[in-house]
Parts: C-alpha cells; structure tokens; sequence
C-alpha cells in the first residue's frame, strides 16, 4: 500500500478549507448585498409614499405652503413651492445668527463684545429682554442665544443694529441666500403698512441649514456652535409637537400675523432629515402648526422600518 505523502494531504485540507471559506464569503457578501438592494427599494418606495401624501396635505391646505424635506444621508429631497418667498417673521433670525458668526470671523465683531439693552431697543412679541433692566449688558454670544432659543425680537434687532442692514443683506447675498432680505426690525408694523417686509424662501433657509448640518458653514467649530443653539430652541409646537419626546430637532420657528413657519434638522434613530415648512394663511394658528406637526410626523414615521446602523 503506497505511503501517504502529509504534506500532499495538508494541501489538499487547506484548499477544502479556502474553499470554503471564499465561498462562503462570497454567499456572505452577495446575501448582504440583496439585503441592501431590498432596503434601499424600500426606502425608495417610502419616499415616494411621502411625497404623494405631503403633496396632498399640501393642496389641502387652506392657505400658501411651501415644504422642503431632504434625505440627508440619500440626498434625496421633497420640495414644494421652495422658491416662493414668504414673509421671514422670525425665521429671518436663522441668516442673522450665521451673520453674527461670518462677521465676527472677519474682525468686524466679537463675539464677546458687550451690547447695552437700550429702550428704544424694546419692542413687543416673544422674548425675555423686553422684561430686562434698561442698561443690562449681554455679549454678543448671549443675544445670540437669547435671539434663537427664545426667539427673541429685542435681541434681534439689538444685533441688526450692531451689524446694520446693509451688512447682514450684504452676507445673505454672499452667501447664496439669494431670496432673503432684511427690509424692517422685528415688529416694525410702521414700516411693514409701508410695504417694506422681510423675505425668506424655503430654499434658502434648506440650504444654509443643510451647511450648518454638514459642519460646512464657515468651519466645523462655527457650525457646531450653530447646531447647539438651535438644538436648545424653547419655542417647539410645531416641528417637535408630535415626535417622539426625546427626539432632537435642531430648529427655528417663525410667527406672525397670518405666517407661521419652522424649519431644522431632525434626529432620529433611523435618520437624519431636514424639514423646512412656510406657511402663509388667515387659518387659525393651531390648525396650522397643527398641519407643519403633520408633515414632520408623516416625514418621521416614513423612517421607521429603517433598521438602525
């Protein structure tokens, strides 16, 4: 009986055992692959559902609406009437913080310069420092604060002062907010009867959010700073309203009479999107931040059935 050669025979086990193992892998792979072509149908025909329903909700609607919804990781996006322009209210005060930042990098301001709360500063409307002391001081970084998270209309034109409206609409333009203008201080009702309004489109305020989110406004340290703010915003009945409490929304609102808005980034566990909702409409307010809590609840739970990474 012919000797048996152990080396031949290791040979031969090894290239069973690669064998196998590549084929497997291979399996592996290709079994991966399916499963992320079937998700990513999915996805797709989640998308499109949402669209389909927004652009119903949409014509329903009893007033003007423009709605932008981005896919931030697909980069796909929803977008109705993003190039209509819409009173700003305060959603304006988005732009006017990343104004603040842009001049402060340029040396035209600190940000730990100190403004003096002036009377003729007070006006009326959401905000704490109409009910502060005349002659508090506050730096630049707290009005900013102040501005956003309670979306203060004294901090806003405290800082619309500091910069003057020729800068900030000067920055706007310069920085692709092509549509948004500054023409009026918050709650300057005298000028707005003379028909000078300030401006926004869902388009612009997407796109600068979309930056803030990708750390691509100015540098990634600015951004940040931008996105904590606005994930720290007190006024949240509309975006946040109807999404699960601990849900993150990095966002800004915007009232006034007969214009309700709110735009930002939600967090979810399967997810990032960015939501910008505008409206225009003589509707009762509740019916519509009732109709912005929808469109961010339908755009939320279109992400359930995405597993988490």
């Amino acid at each position: 009986m012919p000797k048996r050669n152990p080396s031949l025979i290791l040979i031969v086990f090894i290239g069973f055992g690669l064998g196998a193992y590549f084929l497997f892998a291979g399996y592996h792979n290709y079994a991966a692959a399916k499963k992320r072509q079937v998700a990513l149908e999915k996805r797709k025909m989640a998308w499109g559902a949402l669209e389909k329903k927004l652009e119903s909700e949409a014509a329903n609607f009893k007033g003007e609406s423009a709605i932008i919804i981005r896919d931030l990781d697909m980069h796909w996006e929803i977008a109705l009437n993003k190039e209509k322009p819409f009173p700003s209210a305060s959603l304006v005060k988005i732009p006017v913080m990343a104004a603040c930042f842009f001049a402060a990098r340029d040396g035209k301001i600190s940000l730990k310069d100190n403004l003096i709360l002036k009377a003729s500063a007070k006006v009326t409307g959401s905000g704490i420092l109409k009910n502060k002391a005349v002659g508090s001081s506050f730096t630049v970084e707290e009005i900013i604060e102040i501005m956003i998270t309670e979306s203060d209309n004294t901090a806003t034109n405290m800082l619309i002062e500091r910069l003057t409206f020729d800068y900030l609409n000067s920055f706007f333009k310069k920085y692709g907010l092509a549509h948004t203008n500054l023409s009026r201080k918050m709650m300057d009702f005298r000028y707005r009867r003379k028909g000078l309004e300030n401006y926004i489109t869902a388009a612009d305020i997407a796109y600068l959010l979309e930056k803030i989110y990708r750390k691509e406004f100015l540098d990634k340290v600015t951004s940040e700073k931008c996105l904590s703010v606005l994930l720290r915003q007190k006024v949240n009945d509309r975006i946040p309203a109807k999404l699960p409490a601990d849900t993150p929304v990095a966002h800004k609102t915007g009232l006034e009479r007969e214009v309700c808005h709110d735009a930002g980034i939600v967090f979810s566990p399967q997810g990032d999107f960015l939501i910008c909702v505008l409206t225009k409409s003589k509707t009762a307010r509740k019916e519509v931040k009732a109709f912005i809590s929808k469109v961010a609840l339908y755009t939320y739970n279109s992400y359930r059935w995405i597993p988490c990474s």
